[in-house]
Order: C-alpha cells, then structure tokens, then sequence
C-alpha cells in the first residue's frame, strides 16, 4: 500500500478527504431528516463555508439543530485546516524551489571547465546522456520548466533560463565552462546563443546544431567552433567533439581522413569514435582482449586518453579506462560491442 506524502501534501489530503467526508454524512442527516438532495447539500455548504444565507427550512425540531450545530462545528473546523494545509502546501512549495535554486547555483558556481548544453529536446537528452556515460560534468539550460525536471530527475544539474540572455550563459557557469553546445531545433536560437556566448568567453569550444543546412555558415560566422547536422551525425558526434576534440577531428576533420572513412566504407567498413563508461565491461580491458573478443568484427586503431592524450597506435596489451575515447574500425552491419 502507497504511503501519502509527507508533511504538507499529506496534510492538504488529510483535510480535503475530511471534509468530503462530514459534507457527506451531512447531507445525508438532512435527507433523512426530510429533506430533498439538492437543498440539503446546498444547505452543507452554505453552513459550512459561513456564507450567512437564510435556511433552506425551519430548523424547528431538536433533531435538526443537533445536525446543524454539528455541521457548524466540525465544518468550519474543516475549513479552518484546509486554508491551513492551502497555505502550508503553497508555501513549502515555493519554498523548495527557492532553496532547490540556491542549491542548484551553488552546485555550478564550483564547476569549473564543464559543458553547458543549451536546449533539452530530443538531441539534448541523448547528448546528455553521452556526456554522461564519457565522465563530462555538464549543466543543462532550458526555458522549459518541465523538460528541466524531467532533466534533474534524472540526476543532470539544470538552469532554468534563456540562453540568448548573457545573465544566463552566466549563471550556468560560461566563463568557467570548456564546452557549449546549443542544440534547440531553432536555427535563428542556436545564432543568437553561439553569439552571446562567443562575446562571453573567447576560448569556449562551440558546437551549434544546424537545422537547415544554410545555416552552417552563419553559426560559423558567429562564433561556432563546428557545426553539427543531427539528420546527418546524431547527438554521439556532438558528444566526441566535447569529449575528445582531438581524436575527433583526427577521424574526420581533415581531408586524408574523410577520403579514409569513404575508402572504408565502401570495403563494408565504419570508423567510429566511442565512449567508455564507468560501469563498462570493458573498462580495464587490454585491447588484444577486446578484439578476441569482437572475433573481427572490431579493431581499435586509437585511443583519446580522459587527460588529452591521443595514443595513435596502442600496443595490444594497452588498458582501457573509463572516460576513454576509442576509435575503432567496425565491419558495417555488424553490431559493435557495447562499450558505452
């Protein structure tokens, strides 16, 4: 059996059952007393809420006015608790989230080099979620009061605010920050954000999402340090770039490594970035042992170390550890194993 809430919640249910309850049995003393349904509960209320209008009927015999007496009493004794519980419920709430905010604040005032993701839709929770799994402390910011809390149920730190607002960018830390993302489904908002936190912070990495694929150029243009299609690479591409801008860029930021990826994958073969998790099978792993293991189905060709360090031909007996990011060489199709 659930519990009812605790403190003023469970008082508001207490007094609200309470007074279903005596309204009730109270028009149920006057219906039997004679009267119709309608002009004993009418009369219920009016009593119970002390309106003051005149009676319904004559309460002439000592039956009625033991009912009505006990109406006045025990209903306005009702009323009284549940203004209380009201104003207690009301309180305590704001209250919470009053604190919940100083708390949150502080929380982000102590972060330093995070990642601040502007925006928690789809791409955002997914992001979230990569960033989670790579190790990254990060901060989401929405103007959405319900996506927040969908965002700290589930343990993310959130900021409630415009991110085109410098004050936000602020609040979330910005100046602090190593990484921005802006991924709302708004090209003209993901401008606006790149803009106000390029003005912020000059050394900020900036990954903007595009809609359209004209607004490439403009998010360059403002400030964007690259520029993602999520039609096109999705929300782990995002999370390398954050995490691992160094192995990143090596597997296709430059000319000889694209036409390496159309080379492979017209052999049947994928190059990816992934992401190791803590709580990974395959944390603490040699890479000799992951590639029995895959039965040539993967080869590890680099690793980004969690402090920066890109080793870019790992002897087999290299280690994994968490926070890694490994790029590997998959056959297409064929499922990868899951190392985040």
């Amino acid at each position: 059996m659930n519990r009812l809430p605790a403190g003023p919640w469970r008082n508001l249910i207490a007094g609200l059952f309470y007074m279903l309850a005596i309204t009730a049995l109270a028009t149920l003393a006057y219906v039997l007393a004679g009267w119709n349904l309608a002009d004993a509960f009418y009369f219920v209320i009016i009593t119970v809420f002390t309106v003051g209008y005149e009676e319904v009927h004559p309460i002439h015999s000592p039956e009625l006015r033991a009912i009505t007496i006990g109406t006045i009493v025990l209903g306005s004794t009702g009323v009284i608790f549940l203004t209380g519980a009201l104003v207690q419920a009301f309180t305590y709430t704001q209250i919470q989230q009053l604190f919940g905010t100083k708390r949150m604040k502080t929380q982000i005032e102590k972060m330093s080099g995070h990642v601040i993701i502007c925006g928690y839709g789809r791409i955002g929770e997914a992001l979230a979620e990569e960033l989670q799994a790579g190790g990254a402390a990060f901060v989401i910011v929405d103007l959405d009061e319900a996506r927040l809390a969908q965002a700290a149920a589930q343990g993310f730190r959130t900021w409630q605010g415009d991110a085109t607002i410098e004050s936000v960018l602020e609040d979330a830390g910005v100046l602090r920050a190593r990484a921005l993302a802006t991924v709302v489904p708004n090209d003209a908002v993901n401008v606006f954000i790149t803009l106000t936190a390029r003005s912020l912070n000059k050394e900020l990495e900036i990954i903007a999402r595009g809609v359209s694929p004209n607004t490439k150029g403009k998010l360059l243009h403002a400030g964007a340090s690259s520029v993602v299609e999520p039609t096109h690479i999705g929300a782990e591409r995002i999370a390398q770039l954050i995490l691992f801008p160094q192995t990143s860029r090596f597997t296709d930021d430059t000319r000889r490594m694209r036409a390496l990826g159309a080379g492979l994958h017209t052999l049947g073969l994928e190059l990816e970035v992934l992401a190791v998790s803590p709580d990974s099978p395959l944390a603490g792993a040699s890479i000799e042992k992951i590639e029995q293991d895959a039965i040539g189905s993967l080869f590890v060709i680099a690793i980004n170390r969690k402090n920066g360090e890109t080793l870019t031909r790992p002897a087999p007996a290299t280690i994994i550890e968490a926070g890694d990011g490994v790029v590997v060489v998959t056959r297409s199709g064929r499922s990868t194993p899951k190392i985040s």
